[in-house]
């Protein structure tokens, strides 16, 4: 009985911290959709895409702002470990909430493969569209095939490309299996494969709280992670995996699941 007080007392203190959050960000979040996003996408079109500052171009820096400072409005505090690779690479990673894309866009401009659905999300479809995102119908051959071929043309023009082989979210609990035919991307443009594990909270005891919880739709995650205290958002570039021959993809998958495995539990 004596405890009752106390806990109900922490639940009141934490929904008025919440909604202390929501006063503050929301705010932001609407300068940030209102100002900073105009002046992105005029840096995403000719001739300003084009215009080069140091190894990326002008849109590129712009996009990478931009996500860090979506980032930082959600309370995200980004800690990178390790350097992504320079020009055509193909970036796998863990997949947890549609907020990997935002920490991965952070760090390094990378055209990604989605599911089609992503594209009816509000404001984050757009984002993607605008973003070089390649949409994928899941369980169909055709399309698949289709967005191989896209994937090795962008790779071959020394564009990057950023997939979540696992095809789908799982709760943040593990690391489900990769898909290894995503990979002859790599092999066929021949270029090198780097993983990359993102890890949400200290040592990852955010996963389960980022990711979708069951039933719980884009907007409902949005405006839950939107509400939610300060945490770290952990990007680590592991050690890329050179494409080797078309005989290796399912190497190169349990390889790259292995690397981004281990530094998820380190």
């Amino acid at each position: 009985m004596d405890h009752a007080p106390t806990r109900a007392a922490r639940r009141t203190a934490g929904g008025l911290a919440r909604t202390f959050r929501y006063l503050y960000r929301v705010p932001l979040l609407l300068l940030h959709l209102l100002l900073p996003l105009p002046l992105t996408l005029l840096c995403l079109a000719p001739p300003l895409s084009r215009i080069g500052w140091g190894p990326e171009t002008l849109g590129d820096r712009a996009v990478r702002a931009w996500s860090a400072g979506l980032l930082w409005i959600f309370g995200f505090r980004l800690r990178r470990f390790g350097t992504p690779l320079p020009g055509a690479t193909l970036f796998v990673a863990n997949h947890v909430s549609w907020i990997d894309i935002e920490t991965l866009h952070s760090q390094r401009m990378m055209g990604f493969v989605a599911k089609r659905e992503i594209a009816g999300w509000p404001l984050v479809g757009w984002l993607a569209a605008q973003g070089q995102t390649i949409f994928h119908h899941r369980g169909s051959t055709d399309s698949l095939q289709e967005v191989l071929g896209q994937m090795v043309e962008r790779l071959r023009q020394g564009r990057s490309v950023g997939v979540f082989p696992e095809g789908r979210t799982r709760g943040g609990e593990e690391v489900g299996p990769f898909h290894a035919r995503i990979f002859l991307a790599a092999v066929e443009a021949q270029v090198p494969v780097q993983p990359v594990a993102l890890r949400y909270g200290e040592r990852g005891d955010a996963q389960t709280l980022v990711a979708f919880g069951p039933r719980e739709s884009f907007l409902a995650n949005f405006l839950r992670l939107l509400g939610e205290r300060p945490r770290a958002a952990e990007v680590h570039f592991l050690a890329p995996i050179p494409p080797g021959g078309v005989d290796g993809r399912r190497r190169i998958a349990d390889l790259a699941r292995e690397r981004i495995v281990a530094a998820m539990e380190s």
